[in-house]
């Protein structure tokens, strides 16, 4: 279903939520209620008369966007067979990794050693994969929710531990933009629990400022990985000495 569509019925919704009829749209209009049935039933408004409906209905044209965007059903997850297909294909991966974290055609192209062509292959394959619609001038929308997760354990996660881990720890953690915590404790199972809440709020602290972010140009952003990791665990020399 194509933006429009679903606009328009999030239109209809809200009219009807309201006790809103063709007739009353028809006469804010000043079209006959023939005419708007039509328009309903072709998805055929311009900018001005979704405007001018939505403001019936008492609601700003950015408000009914926002409810369209919140009724729509996105993506939390793969399946491990969806995610193996991406984990199969570098460059499919580094383009899929880069859209979910905001990136636009634009800034795939300036970014990656990418020819148009290929950029829009990749697109194609995230779009059959319900990643990412993509739309008319190689326009990209998201279809993942905020808190998309890859799988625990699954292809991509497994790809991450095996073949960037020893990458990404290659540091001294020294610089300005970089920060390293180690912590060690015996802590109870309700603590433990208490910690792992924390964590899941700072994720999301991590999404609400990429949304944020998504907005200034490429140049004013910096790829930034953030690792988050607990377990029951310990060292296994120290496990060795234990009674």
């Amino acid at each position: 279903m194509s933006q429009t569509v679903t606009l328009v019925e999030t239109l209809k919704k809200q009219l009807r939520a309201r006790g809103l009829t063709y007739r009353d749209v028809a006469e804010a209009l000043d079209l006959s209620e023939a005419s708007v049935k039509r328009l309903f039933s072709e998805y055929n408004f311009t900018l001005n008369r979704l405007e001018a409906i939505a403001q019936l209905a008492g609601m700003q044209l950015s408000e009914l966007v926002a409810i369209m965007s919140a009724d729509m059903p996105q993506l939390k997850q793969l399946t491990r067979e969806q995610e193996q297909v991406i984990a199969d294909d570098l460059p499919l991966l580094m383009v899929a990794v880069s859209v979910i974290n905001g990136f636009s055609f634009g800034d795939l192209l300036q970014q990656y050693q990418l020819s148009e062509t290929d950029c829009i292959g990749y697109l194609a394959k995230l779009d059959r994969l319900r990643i990412i619609e993509l739309q008319p001038r190689n326009r990209i929308r998201l279809l993942v929710s905020p808190n998309f997760r890859w799988l625990p354990n699954g292809p991509i996660q497994r790809f991450f531990l095996d073949k960037v881990q020893q990458d990404f720890f290659n540091s001294g953690f020294d610089k300005s933009t970089e920060s390293l915590v180690v912590l060690n404790g015996v802590l109870s199972q309700a603590s433990n629990a208490e910690l792992q809440k924390k964590m899941q709020r700072l994720a999301r602290d991590f999404n609400e400022l990429l949304r944020e972010d998504a907005a200034l140009s490429l140049d004013e952003r910096k790829g930034t990985t953030m690792v988050l990791a607990l377990r029951q665990w310990q060292f296994k020399p120290f496990k060795r000495l234990q009674k």
